[in-house]
Protein backbone atom coordinates (compact mmCIF):
# COMPACT_ATOMS: atom_id res chain seq x y z
CA UNK A 1 0.00 0.00 0.00
CA UNK A 2 1.37 3.73 -0.99
CA UNK A 3 1.46 5.45 2.40
CA UNK A 4 0.45 9.10 1.58
CA UNK A 5 0.86 10.40 5.07
CA UNK A 6 4.45 10.22 4.97
CA UNK A 7 4.64 13.62 2.94
CA UNK A 8 2.84 16.99 3.29
CA UNK A 9 -0.72 17.09 1.58
CA UNK A 10 -1.12 19.97 -1.11
CA UNK A 11 -3.04 22.92 0.53
CA UNK A 12 -4.27 26.14 -1.14
CA UNK A 13 -1.21 28.03 0.57
CA UNK A 14 0.90 25.80 -1.81
CA UNK A 15 -0.83 26.61 -4.77
CA UNK A 16 -0.97 30.25 -4.20
CA UNK A 17 2.93 30.46 -4.05
CA UNK A 18 3.44 28.30 -7.11
CA UNK A 19 0.77 30.47 -8.95
CA UNK A 20 3.25 34.05 -7.41
CA UNK A 21 5.45 33.41 -9.48
CA UNK A 22 3.79 31.56 -12.57
CA UNK A 23 0.99 32.30 -15.16
CA UNK A 24 -1.80 30.85 -14.69
CA UNK A 25 -1.67 27.85 -17.65
CA UNK A 26 1.07 26.70 -15.79
CA UNK A 27 -0.30 25.86 -13.18
CA UNK A 28 -3.48 23.39 -13.03
CA UNK A 29 -5.60 21.65 -10.81
CA UNK A 30 -8.60 20.84 -13.08
CA UNK A 31 -10.05 17.95 -12.86
CA UNK A 32 -9.55 17.77 -16.75
CA UNK A 33 -5.61 18.51 -15.74
CA UNK A 34 -5.67 16.11 -12.94
CA UNK A 35 -7.23 12.95 -15.22
CA UNK A 36 -4.85 13.48 -17.99
CA UNK A 37 -1.69 13.43 -15.99
CA UNK A 38 -2.88 10.34 -13.90
CA UNK A 39 -1.43 7.89 -16.09
CA UNK A 40 1.14 7.54 -18.25
CA UNK A 41 1.88 4.74 -20.99
CA UNK A 42 2.26 1.87 -18.52
CA UNK A 43 -0.47 -0.82 -18.18
CA UNK A 44 -3.91 0.31 -16.76
CA UNK A 45 -2.82 2.49 -13.92
CA UNK A 46 -4.05 5.72 -12.41
CA UNK A 47 -2.10 7.77 -9.78
CA UNK A 48 -3.37 11.53 -9.85
CA UNK A 49 -1.39 14.43 -8.57
CA UNK A 50 -2.50 17.28 -6.64
CA UNK A 51 -1.39 20.09 -9.10
CA UNK A 52 0.48 20.53 -12.12
CA UNK A 53 3.24 22.91 -12.71
CA UNK A 54 4.69 23.41 -15.82
CA UNK A 55 7.67 25.74 -15.35
CA UNK A 56 9.59 27.15 -18.62
CA UNK A 57 13.09 28.06 -16.88
CA UNK A 58 15.48 25.88 -14.69
CA UNK A 59 15.31 29.15 -12.41
CA UNK A 60 11.29 28.04 -12.59
CA UNK A 61 11.90 24.69 -11.56
CA UNK A 62 14.57 25.43 -9.00
CA UNK A 63 11.82 27.55 -7.07
CA UNK A 64 9.31 24.59 -6.74
CA UNK A 65 11.95 22.36 -5.74
CA UNK A 66 13.24 24.17 -3.30
CA UNK A 67 9.87 24.86 -1.97
CA UNK A 68 9.04 21.39 -2.09
CA UNK A 69 11.77 20.10 -0.48
CA UNK A 70 11.55 22.80 2.32
CA UNK A 71 7.88 21.70 3.01
CA UNK A 72 8.43 17.85 2.46
CA UNK A 73 6.08 17.54 -0.53
CA UNK A 74 6.64 15.09 -2.92
CA UNK A 75 7.80 15.79 -6.95
CA UNK A 76 7.18 13.53 -9.67
CA UNK A 77 9.02 14.85 -12.92
CA UNK A 78 6.74 14.08 -16.14
CA UNK A 79 9.01 13.95 -19.93
CA UNK A 80 6.45 12.79 -22.71
CA UNK A 81 4.36 10.42 -20.32
CA UNK A 82 5.55 7.68 -22.72
CA UNK A 83 7.09 5.56 -20.34
CA UNK A 84 5.94 1.97 -19.44
CA UNK A 85 7.30 1.25 -16.18
CA UNK A 86 5.19 4.09 -14.19
CA UNK A 87 7.86 6.17 -13.61
CA UNK A 88 6.38 9.79 -13.82
CA UNK A 89 2.89 8.70 -11.54
CA UNK A 90 2.53 10.62 -8.85
CA UNK A 91 1.59 7.70 -6.54
CA UNK A 92 2.20 9.86 -3.38
CA UNK A 93 0.08 13.02 -4.84
CA UNK A 94 1.84 16.07 -4.22
CA UNK A 95 3.39 18.30 -7.44
CA UNK A 96 3.66 16.52 -10.55
CA UNK A 97 6.41 18.84 -12.81
CA UNK A 98 5.85 18.45 -16.35
CA UNK A 99 9.14 19.98 -18.62
CA UNK A 100 7.36 20.00 -21.81
CA UNK A 101 8.14 23.88 -21.57
CA UNK A 102 11.58 23.48 -22.05
CA UNK A 103 11.36 22.82 -25.06
CA UNK A 104 14.38 24.74 -26.70
CA UNK A 105 16.83 23.95 -28.81
CA UNK A 106 19.51 25.99 -28.07
CA UNK A 107 22.65 25.03 -30.14
CA UNK A 108 23.53 22.91 -32.63
CA UNK A 109 27.33 23.16 -32.61
CA UNK A 110 27.96 21.92 -36.06
CA UNK A 111 31.74 21.89 -35.61
CA UNK A 112 31.92 20.20 -32.81
CA UNK A 113 29.15 17.76 -33.68
CA UNK A 114 26.90 18.82 -30.29
CA UNK A 115 23.51 19.71 -29.77
CA UNK A 116 22.47 21.50 -26.74
CA UNK A 117 18.83 21.60 -25.70
CA UNK A 118 16.17 21.67 -22.97
CA UNK A 119 14.84 18.57 -21.77
CA UNK A 120 11.24 18.88 -23.20
CA UNK A 121 12.45 18.71 -26.46
CA UNK A 122 10.79 16.07 -28.26
CA UNK A 123 13.38 13.44 -29.97
CA UNK A 124 11.89 13.65 -33.50
CA UNK A 125 12.07 17.52 -33.60
CA UNK A 126 15.16 17.40 -32.06
CA UNK A 127 15.92 14.44 -35.20
CA UNK A 128 14.30 16.99 -37.76
CA UNK A 129 16.57 20.26 -37.05
CA UNK A 130 19.64 18.01 -37.34
CA UNK A 131 18.89 16.75 -40.38
CA UNK A 132 19.09 20.36 -41.65
CA UNK A 133 22.82 20.29 -41.36
CA UNK A 134 23.35 16.44 -42.59
CA UNK A 135 23.99 15.48 -38.53
CA UNK A 136 21.69 12.77 -36.46
CA UNK A 137 20.97 11.65 -33.20
CA UNK A 138 21.28 8.21 -32.63
CA UNK A 139 18.83 7.12 -29.87
CA UNK A 140 15.43 6.72 -31.12
CA UNK A 141 13.14 5.11 -29.00
CA UNK A 142 9.52 3.17 -30.50
CA UNK A 143 8.23 6.32 -28.97
CA UNK A 144 10.66 9.22 -30.65
CA UNK A 145 7.91 11.12 -32.38
CA UNK A 146 6.36 12.33 -28.40
CA UNK A 147 9.24 11.33 -26.08
CA UNK A 148 11.30 13.79 -24.71
CA UNK A 149 15.10 14.13 -24.68
CA UNK A 150 15.05 14.49 -21.18
CA UNK A 151 12.81 11.37 -20.03
CA UNK A 152 15.56 9.62 -22.94
CA UNK A 153 18.30 10.38 -20.86
CA UNK A 154 16.26 9.65 -17.51
CA UNK A 155 15.62 6.17 -18.58
CA UNK A 156 18.67 5.77 -20.73
CA UNK A 157 16.35 5.40 -24.00
CA UNK A 158 17.86 2.59 -26.51
CA UNK A 159 15.81 2.00 -29.67
CA UNK A 160 16.63 0.14 -32.93
CA UNK A 161 20.33 1.64 -33.77
CA UNK A 162 21.48 0.76 -30.20
CA UNK A 163 22.96 -2.24 -31.90
CA UNK A 164 25.33 -0.30 -34.04
CA UNK A 165 25.21 2.90 -32.37
CA UNK A 166 24.69 2.77 -28.32
CA UNK A 167 22.10 3.65 -26.66
CA UNK A 168 21.65 7.01 -25.22
CA UNK A 169 24.29 7.08 -21.98
CA UNK A 170 27.08 7.79 -25.18
CA UNK A 171 25.57 10.40 -26.03
CA UNK A 172 25.28 12.67 -23.23
CA UNK A 173 28.50 15.02 -23.06
CA UNK A 174 27.03 17.05 -19.91
CA UNK A 175 23.81 17.81 -17.91
CA UNK A 176 22.27 20.70 -16.15
CA UNK A 177 20.40 19.85 -12.88
CA UNK A 178 18.07 21.10 -11.08
CA UNK A 179 19.04 18.95 -7.58
CA UNK A 180 16.77 18.17 -4.37
CA UNK A 181 17.91 21.35 -2.57
CA UNK A 182 16.78 23.71 -5.64
CA UNK A 183 20.75 24.31 -6.72
CA UNK A 184 21.06 24.25 -10.28
CA UNK A 185 24.51 22.44 -11.42
CA UNK A 186 25.92 21.34 -14.70
CA UNK A 187 27.34 17.88 -13.87
CA UNK A 188 30.48 17.82 -16.40
CA UNK A 189 32.04 19.38 -19.16
CA UNK A 190 31.19 19.78 -23.33
CA UNK A 191 34.43 17.48 -23.76
CA UNK A 192 35.10 14.16 -25.58
CA UNK A 193 37.20 12.97 -23.04
CA UNK A 194 36.84 14.04 -19.38
CA UNK A 195 38.53 12.53 -16.35
CA UNK A 196 37.91 15.06 -13.74
CA UNK A 197 36.23 13.81 -10.68
CA UNK A 198 33.17 11.16 -10.38
CA UNK A 199 31.37 11.50 -13.42
CA UNK A 200 27.82 13.20 -12.17
CA UNK A 201 26.52 12.96 -15.93
CA UNK A 202 26.60 9.30 -16.47
CA UNK A 203 25.33 9.20 -12.47
CA UNK A 204 21.86 10.81 -13.45
CA UNK A 205 21.20 9.22 -16.90
CA UNK A 206 19.35 6.54 -15.80
CA UNK A 207 18.15 7.86 -12.76
CA UNK A 208 14.78 8.03 -13.80
CA UNK A 209 14.04 11.68 -12.04
CA UNK A 210 15.06 10.21 -8.49
CA UNK A 211 17.76 12.78 -7.94
CA UNK A 212 16.55 15.60 -9.56
CA UNK A 213 15.38 16.68 -12.79
CA UNK A 214 16.87 17.37 -15.90
CA UNK A 215 16.58 20.96 -17.68
CA UNK A 216 19.48 20.95 -20.34
CA UNK A 217 21.50 18.75 -22.02
CA UNK A 218 24.63 18.40 -24.26
CA UNK A 219 24.41 15.63 -26.61
CA UNK A 220 27.00 14.26 -28.91
CA UNK A 221 26.07 14.01 -32.65
CA UNK A 222 26.97 12.35 -35.74
CA UNK A 223 27.02 12.98 -39.40
CA UNK A 224 24.25 11.26 -40.93
CA UNK A 225 24.63 7.85 -43.32
CA UNK A 226 23.84 9.37 -46.53
CA UNK A 227 22.42 5.84 -47.74
CA UNK A 228 20.31 3.08 -46.00
CA UNK A 229 18.60 -0.26 -46.69
CA UNK A 230 16.20 -2.75 -44.97
CA UNK A 231 15.55 -6.29 -45.32
CA UNK A 232 12.24 -8.02 -44.31
CA UNK A 233 14.02 -11.51 -43.78
CA UNK A 234 11.05 -14.21 -42.87
CA UNK A 235 12.38 -17.62 -41.11
CA UNK A 236 9.79 -21.14 -40.49
CA UNK A 237 11.23 -20.82 -37.10
CA UNK A 238 11.32 -18.58 -33.88
CA UNK A 239 14.49 -20.50 -32.59
CA UNK A 240 16.30 -20.30 -36.10
CA UNK A 241 15.42 -16.43 -36.50
CA UNK A 242 16.73 -15.94 -32.80
CA UNK A 243 19.99 -18.09 -33.31
CA UNK A 244 20.50 -16.10 -36.86
CA UNK A 245 21.52 -13.48 -34.54
CA UNK A 246 24.68 -14.07 -33.52
CA UNK A 247 25.57 -15.71 -36.80
CA UNK A 248 25.49 -12.51 -38.39
CA UNK A 249 27.83 -10.70 -36.43
CA UNK A 250 30.45 -13.72 -36.57
CA UNK A 251 30.47 -12.98 -40.60
CA UNK A 252 31.64 -9.47 -39.48
CA UNK A 253 28.63 -7.76 -40.35
CA UNK A 254 27.80 -4.21 -38.83
CA UNK A 255 23.83 -4.12 -39.22
CA UNK A 256 22.67 -0.61 -37.65
CA UNK A 257 18.89 -2.27 -36.67
CA UNK A 258 18.46 -6.13 -36.27
CA UNK A 259 14.62 -6.07 -35.01
CA UNK A 260 12.88 -9.13 -34.27
CA UNK A 261 9.32 -9.96 -34.51
CA UNK A 262 7.17 -12.95 -33.68
CA UNK A 263 4.76 -13.88 -36.13
CA UNK A 264 1.93 -12.85 -34.13
CA UNK A 265 3.12 -9.36 -33.36
CA UNK A 266 4.02 -8.72 -37.45
CA UNK A 267 0.22 -10.50 -38.64
CA UNK A 268 -1.63 -8.44 -35.39
CA UNK A 269 -0.01 -5.41 -36.63
CA UNK A 270 -0.41 -6.06 -40.45
CA UNK A 271 -4.24 -6.51 -40.09
CA UNK A 272 -4.62 -3.62 -37.90
CA UNK A 273 -2.45 -1.32 -40.25
CA UNK A 274 -4.17 -2.37 -43.60
CA UNK A 275 -0.86 -3.17 -44.99
CA UNK A 276 -1.13 -6.16 -47.74
CA UNK A 277 2.23 -5.72 -49.50
CA UNK A 278 4.66 -7.45 -46.66
CA UNK A 279 4.71 -11.27 -47.87
CA UNK A 280 3.21 -13.43 -44.80
CA UNK A 281 2.60 -17.15 -45.81
CA UNK A 282 1.61 -20.05 -43.70
CA UNK A 283 4.73 -21.08 -42.58
CA UNK A 284 6.37 -17.35 -41.54
CA UNK A 285 6.77 -17.72 -37.55
CA UNK A 286 9.07 -15.00 -36.90
CA UNK A 287 10.94 -11.62 -39.28
CA UNK A 288 14.10 -10.19 -38.89
CA UNK A 289 14.47 -6.36 -40.26
CA UNK A 290 17.78 -5.36 -40.59
CA UNK A 291 19.33 -2.30 -41.90
CA UNK A 292 22.54 -1.79 -43.09
CA UNK A 293 23.73 2.32 -43.70
CA UNK A 294 26.74 3.76 -45.06
CA UNK A 295 28.07 6.28 -47.48
CA UNK A 296 26.90 4.46 -50.76
CA UNK A 297 24.87 1.92 -52.27
CA UNK A 298 27.84 -0.42 -53.38
CA UNK A 299 29.01 -0.81 -49.72
CA UNK A 300 25.55 -1.38 -48.56
CA UNK A 301 24.88 -4.07 -51.80
CA UNK A 302 28.19 -6.11 -49.88
CA UNK A 303 26.57 -6.21 -47.50
CA UNK A 304 23.23 -7.79 -48.02
CA UNK A 305 24.68 -10.34 -50.09
CA UNK A 306 26.71 -11.42 -46.83
CA UNK A 307 23.73 -11.68 -45.03
CA UNK A 308 22.14 -13.31 -47.80
CA UNK A 309 25.00 -16.28 -47.45
CA UNK A 310 24.38 -16.66 -43.80
CA UNK A 311 21.01 -17.18 -44.05
CA UNK A 312 21.63 -19.97 -46.80
CA UNK A 313 21.00 -22.65 -43.81
CA UNK A 314 17.98 -21.15 -42.59
CA UNK A 315 14.65 -22.13 -43.83
CA UNK A 316 13.15 -19.15 -44.89
CA UNK A 317 10.69 -17.32 -47.47
CA UNK A 318 11.40 -14.91 -49.92
CA UNK A 319 13.16 -11.83 -48.44
CA UNK A 320 11.35 -8.16 -48.78
CA UNK A 321 14.06 -5.83 -50.12
CA UNK A 322 13.00 -2.23 -49.03
CA UNK A 323 16.07 0.18 -50.59
CA UNK A 324 13.87 3.14 -51.68
CA UNK A 325 11.20 5.29 -49.04
CA UNK A 326 8.32 3.66 -50.00
CA UNK A 327 9.49 0.47 -49.20
CA UNK A 328 11.22 1.53 -45.91
CA UNK A 329 8.26 3.68 -44.54
CA UNK A 330 5.99 0.58 -45.25
CA UNK A 331 8.37 -1.78 -43.11
CA UNK A 332 9.18 0.85 -40.55
CA UNK A 333 5.50 1.87 -39.80
CA UNK A 334 4.98 -1.76 -38.80
CA UNK A 335 7.97 -2.28 -36.56
CA UNK A 336 7.48 0.89 -34.87
CA UNK A 337 3.57 0.50 -34.41
CA UNK A 338 3.83 -2.69 -33.22
CA UNK A 339 3.75 -2.15 -29.32
CA UNK A 340 0.56 0.22 -29.68
CA UNK A 341 -1.05 -2.74 -32.07
CA UNK A 342 -0.40 -5.51 -29.58
CA UNK A 343 -1.58 -3.65 -26.52
CA UNK A 344 -4.38 -2.36 -27.96
CA UNK A 345 -5.60 -5.79 -28.84
CA UNK A 346 -5.12 -7.19 -24.86
CA UNK A 347 -1.12 -7.62 -24.64
CA UNK A 348 -0.79 -4.75 -21.87
CA UNK A 349 1.83 -5.88 -19.59
CA UNK A 350 5.14 -5.41 -21.22
CA UNK A 351 8.52 -6.68 -19.83
CA UNK A 352 11.56 -5.35 -20.94
CA UNK A 353 14.18 -8.25 -21.07
CA UNK A 354 17.54 -8.49 -22.05
CA UNK A 355 19.81 -11.47 -22.34
CA UNK A 356 23.31 -11.82 -24.04
CA UNK A 357 22.07 -12.33 -27.57
CA UNK A 358 22.99 -15.57 -27.60
CA UNK A 359 20.49 -16.68 -24.92
CA UNK A 360 17.41 -14.96 -27.48
CA UNK A 361 16.53 -18.23 -28.43
CA UNK A 362 16.45 -19.65 -24.60
CA UNK A 363 14.68 -16.65 -23.28
CA UNK A 364 11.67 -16.93 -26.38
CA UNK A 365 11.34 -20.53 -25.70
CA UNK A 366 11.36 -20.26 -21.91
CA UNK A 367 8.88 -16.81 -22.37
CA UNK A 368 6.53 -19.49 -24.43
CA UNK A 369 6.76 -22.53 -21.68
CA UNK A 370 5.43 -19.94 -19.01
CA UNK A 371 2.82 -18.64 -21.17
CA UNK A 372 1.65 -22.74 -21.47
CA UNK A 373 2.22 -23.26 -18.35
CA UNK A 374 0.22 -20.21 -16.76
CA UNK A 375 -2.61 -20.14 -19.29
CA UNK A 376 -1.79 -16.83 -20.68
CA UNK A 377 -0.86 -15.63 -24.24
CA UNK A 378 2.49 -13.87 -24.84
CA UNK A 379 4.15 -12.90 -28.00
CA UNK A 380 8.10 -11.52 -28.27
CA UNK A 381 9.28 -8.43 -30.03
CA UNK A 382 12.40 -5.84 -29.68
CA UNK A 383 16.05 -5.37 -30.46
CA UNK A 384 17.71 -8.74 -30.90
CA UNK A 385 20.84 -6.97 -32.03
CA UNK A 386 21.95 -6.47 -28.45
CA UNK A 387 19.50 -8.51 -26.90
CA UNK A 388 16.94 -6.65 -25.86
CA UNK A 389 13.38 -8.24 -26.30
CA UNK A 390 10.43 -7.23 -25.22
CA UNK A 391 8.06 -9.78 -24.08
CA UNK A 392 4.37 -9.32 -23.93
CA UNK A 393 1.32 -10.67 -22.29
CA UNK A 394 -2.37 -11.06 -22.22
CA UNK A 395 -3.71 -12.79 -19.36
CA UNK A 396 -7.26 -13.36 -19.23
CA UNK A 397 -7.62 -12.73 -15.79
CA UNK A 398 -5.08 -9.37 -15.51
CA UNK A 399 -4.40 -6.59 -17.62
CA UNK A 400 -1.98 -5.50 -14.84
CA UNK A 401 1.23 -6.67 -13.66
CA UNK A 402 1.65 -4.36 -10.28
CA UNK A 403 -0.08 -5.37 -7.57
CA UNK A 404 -1.78 -8.97 -9.13
CA UNK A 405 0.08 -11.28 -6.86
CA UNK A 406 -0.42 -14.25 -9.71
CA UNK A 407 1.18 -11.90 -12.45
CA UNK A 408 4.00 -11.33 -10.09
CA UNK A 409 4.92 -14.73 -9.46
CA UNK A 410 4.97 -15.18 -13.13
CA UNK A 411 7.31 -12.83 -13.50
CA UNK A 412 9.39 -13.70 -10.76
CA UNK A 413 9.75 -16.87 -12.24
CA UNK A 414 10.86 -15.17 -15.54
CA UNK A 415 13.20 -12.83 -14.45
CA UNK A 416 14.79 -15.57 -12.38
CA UNK A 417 15.50 -17.42 -15.13
CA UNK A 418 16.69 -14.35 -16.88
CA UNK A 419 18.92 -13.58 -14.41
CA UNK A 420 20.14 -17.53 -14.17
CA UNK A 421 21.56 -16.99 -18.11
CA UNK A 422 23.25 -13.33 -17.43
CA UNK A 423 20.49 -11.38 -17.86
CA UNK A 424 19.11 -8.58 -16.46
CA UNK A 425 14.86 -7.54 -15.97
CA UNK A 426 15.69 -3.63 -18.14
CA UNK A 427 17.02 -2.88 -21.26
CA UNK A 428 15.71 0.82 -21.98
CA UNK A 429 12.26 1.18 -20.23
CA UNK A 430 14.14 1.43 -16.24
CA UNK A 431 12.48 0.18 -13.37
CA UNK A 432 9.89 3.10 -12.30
CA UNK A 433 7.00 2.11 -10.10
CA UNK A 434 6.44 -1.66 -11.58
CA UNK A 435 9.72 -3.07 -11.35
CA UNK A 436 10.84 -1.76 -8.26
CA UNK A 437 9.85 -5.07 -6.28
CA UNK A 438 11.69 -7.20 -8.72
CA UNK A 439 15.07 -5.56 -8.08
CA UNK A 440 16.47 -8.11 -5.43
CA UNK A 441 16.45 -11.11 -7.73
CA UNK A 442 19.60 -9.07 -9.71
CA UNK A 443 21.28 -7.04 -7.40
CA UNK A 444 22.84 -7.91 -3.71
CA UNK A 445 22.11 -6.19 -0.84
CA UNK A 446 24.98 -4.53 -0.84
CA UNK A 447 24.65 -3.58 -4.41
CA UNK A 448 20.67 -2.25 -3.28
CA UNK A 449 22.40 -0.53 0.05
CA UNK A 450 24.92 1.45 -2.24
CA UNK A 451 22.06 2.42 -4.42
CA UNK A 452 20.43 4.04 -1.62
CA UNK A 453 23.18 5.39 0.13
CA UNK A 454 23.57 7.67 -3.28
CA UNK A 455 20.16 8.57 -3.02
CA UNK A 456 19.67 9.09 0.25
CA UNK A 457 22.81 11.53 0.15
CA UNK A 458 21.04 13.76 -2.94
CA UNK A 459 17.20 13.55 -2.28
CA UNK A 460 17.96 13.59 2.16
CA UNK A 461 14.06 14.45 1.97
CA UNK A 462 13.54 11.69 -0.76
CA UNK A 463 11.02 14.06 -2.26
CA UNK A 464 11.94 13.42 -6.06
CA UNK A 465 9.70 10.88 -7.42
CA UNK A 466 9.74 8.89 -4.55
CA UNK A 467 8.28 5.37 -4.24
CA UNK A 468 10.86 4.46 -7.92
CA UNK A 469 13.69 2.72 -8.51
CA UNK A 470 15.28 2.31 -5.50
CA UNK A 471 14.70 0.28 -1.75
CA UNK A 472 13.79 3.31 -0.16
Amino acid sequence: MIDEKKYKKIEEGDILFFKSFLEENQVDTSDFGITTYSSDATEKLSFPPAVIVFPRTSEEVSKIVRYCNENKIPITPRAGGTGLVGGALSIYKGVLLSVKNLNKIINIDVDNFQATVESGVINYDLQQELAKNNLFYPPDPSSWQSSFIGGNIATNAGGTKAVKYGVTSAYVMNLEVVLPNGEIIWTGFNTLKNSTGINLTQLFVGSEGTLGIITKAVLKVQTKPKEEVSVLIPFHSVADCAKAVSEIFHHNLNPCVLELMERNALEQTIKHTNENNIPLNDKTQAHLLVMFDGENQEELMISVEKLMLVLDKYSTDEVFFADNDTDKNRIWNLRRRVAEVVKVNGYTIEEDTVVPRAKLPELIHFAHQLAKKYSFDVVCYGHAGDGNLHVRINHPKYKNSYNEPEVKNILVELFTYIKSIGGTISGEHGIGLIQKEFLPIVFSEENLRLQNVIKESIDRNNIMNPGKSYLV
